[in-house]
């Protein structure tokens, strides 16, 4: 079996993958599905087409919509939107007015995503100062030759319990 065509998602294969199956050609099929890519955005059902953003663009406007809430915000930006103080200074309406004028975003976290937040917490503290960059990760040779010296105290001082 040859191809000239890039297989990306299962879009691209067509009816071979069936037909692999149907005649019972497990080389083929094998070789089909080593063929595609491992990253699951490539996957067919997570390529959107362009046209969709554009449209949600145009009935925005055609109905004069406000921009969509954000989801996501960012602790370390200087221009977070905080409706608060609207609500302690006017009371509810104020508040529903003003989330619908410049809507706070859902989630206002760090720096790093969800799923890196979710690796770092079960790191161990090194990884995580690594990662962060407060801990240098070369180690001198001095502090290496100075634990090699206290390992060899140590043995001698067990000998002599012994």
């Amino acid at each position: 079996m040859q191809t000239n065509r890039l297989l990306i998602n299962e879009v691209n294969l067509g009816t071979r993958l069936n037909h692999a199956v149907s005649d019972d050609r497990r080389g083929e099929f094998a070789l089909l599905l080593a063929m595609l890519s491992d990253d699951a955005r490539d996957m067919a059902q997570f390529n959107l087409p362009d046209s969709l953003k554009d449209t949600e663009s145009r009935l925005r406007q055609q109905f004069e919509l406000p921009q969509s809430q954000p989801l996501l915000a960012n602790i370390a930006e200087v221009a977070l939107t905080d409706n608060s103080a609207a609500f302690h200074q006017q009371g509810m309406s104020a508040f529903h007015l003003q989330q619908s004028l410049t809507p706070e975003a859902l989630v206002i976290r760090g720096q790093d995503s969800i799923a890196m937040n979710a690796v770092l917490n079960n790191c161990d503290p090194i990884t995580l100062s690594r990662y962060r960059g407060e801990l240098n990760p070369q180690i001198g040779m001095e502090d290496i030759l100075h634990f090699a010296d206290q390992v060899v105290a140590q043995r001698s001082m067990a000998d002599l319990m012994v």
